[in-house]
């Protein structure tokens, strides 16, 4: 009795063409003829739907054969699981926020960057609000980073790179100022050209990593027409591939920019105006555009950060965190307290004569060139500890072996030694 219950729809439906094709067969004679001789073919076609329905049912029930779906092709999700709840889920789940926390971000970021407080918690307050927005047809934000050099504006855009677990896009635009042929190896050749088949280097990593961060180093030395393809991204939220014309999401990604311009000028705003970011944002924009700065580009820009000289104890850090890496380099590491202070004060001596022309690479550049040869024979001697002292006016690297998991050993070492130094003026 059941299964005439679940075939009753079917069977009804079957009655129903039966009495219309009785109806249409003596309703008039042209019609009759033309149902006589079609009449192979409307009951094939008759058999098809009562067999697309019995599927159908089939499919509702759960309990469809596999030979079905190889003749009637199906969503996987809708042959597998159900698909209007996944449609909802993931409706949903596009629309929800990124509720990031600024506070954490902002002490993460200053654990690493020296002498940016004030950024770093700008910073994560504007990720912050725009990545709560559930609707967004633009970049996350389109940032200026400006400021002497040597200040941490690139190594900010890194840290926050791998804090935010993003995949940075690193381009030194200094090798985009050739106009049409810079702006081909960024967003892709237009067809017909030789290597139009690749996509652009920007192009290629947005598609890949469309939340990647896009740091785009000396902004304002690339090219015009470099610049107006860029236009789109930070408008629309999507740069064109000029080989197939596609158009690649760029609503998910964040730009940062960085600039050098009006070093003098800018440094001396933020002094001004340090607790007035609104009035800080203004009269920089007004001074980048005096400068020749593109005037379509600041249009577009969310936020201009202004990094500030560094200064005091901070200039120290600086130093003391570059000379770390620099040894690192060369797969030494750095005993405690190991770095003679004698040796940072006169690297922060050197640091203010040089003014606001002063980057603290520059200056532990120098102490490696003076210290090198004796770094790489403290790894031919396979130590792996360091200690820099400056005696006689020379710096020189006094290493030893690792020492034990107790703690460093303030005695000499067995098998230690000092190599020779040299002075870390330039």
């Amino acid at each position: 009795m059941n299964v005439i219950y679940r075939l009753l729809p079917i069977l009804m439906f079957a009655c129903m063409c039966i009495m219309l094709w009785q109806f249409l067969s003596g309703a008039w004679a042209p019609l009759r003829a033309f149902l006589n001789a079609a009449s192979g073919y409307l009951l094939a076609l008759l058999f098809v739907m009562i067999g697309i329905m019995w599927a159908a049912w089939r499919h509702w029930r759960g309990d469809a054969p596999n030979w079905i779906y190889r003749l009637i092709p199906m969503d996987i999700l809708d042959r597998l699981s159900n698909l209007d709840y996944i449609e909802k889920a993931a409706e949903r789940l596009d629309k929800e926020a990124v509720l990031l926390d600024a506070d954490k971000l902002s002490q993460d970021l200053q654990a690493k960057v020296v002498g940016q407080a004030q950024v770093c918690q700008d910073l994560a307050q504007q990720l912050r609000r725009r990545l709560a927005m559930t609707q967004r047809n633009r970049p996350v934000g389109v940032f200026l980073f400006a400021g002497p050099p040597g200040t941490g504006k690139t190594f900010l855009a890194k840290v926050l790179a791998e804090t935010m677990q993003r995949k940075l896009l690193h381009f030194d635009m200094t090798q985009y100022a050739a106009g049409a042929f810079s702006a081909a190896q960024l967003f892709g050749m237009t067809r017909g050209y030789v290597g139009s088949t690749s996509y652009g280097a920007l192009t290629a990593g947005l598609r890949d990593h469309p939340n990647a961060i896009v740091l785009l180093d000396e902004i304002e030395k690339a090219h015009r027409d470099v610049l107006k393809n860029f236009l789109t991204a930070w408008n629309d939220g999507f740069v064109t591939e000029a080989s197939d014309s596609k158009q690649i999401d760029s609503s998910h990604a964040i730009f940062i920019l960085t600039s050098n311009a009006a070093t003098d000028a800018l440094a001396q705003l933020q002094k001004d105006f340090v607790d007035d970011p609104d009035t800080l944002r203004s009269a920089s924009v007004a001074t980048l555009r005096e400068q020749g700065f593109a005037p379509e580009v600041l249009n577009r820009i969310d936020r201009i950060f202004v990094f500030a000289p560094f200064s005091g104890l901070d200039i120290a850090r600086v130093c003391a965190l570059e000379m770390e890496r620099m040894i690192n380099s060369y797969g030494l590491k750095v005993a405690g307290k190991g770095i003679d202070p004698q040796i940072i004060v006169q690297l922060m001596e050197r640091y203010k004569k040089l003014g606001l022309a002063a980057s603290s690479r520059d200056l532990v550049r120098a102490l490696e060139e003076s210290i090198a040869d004796s770094l790489i024979q403290a790894r031919e001697r396979d130590y792996d500890t360091i200690e820099l002292r400056l005696e006689d006016g020379k710096v020189r690297a006094r290493v030893s072996r690792q020492t034990p998991p107790g703690g460093y050993n303030s005695g000499t070492p067995p098998h230690s030694g000092n190599t020779g130094g040299g002075n870390p003026q330039p």
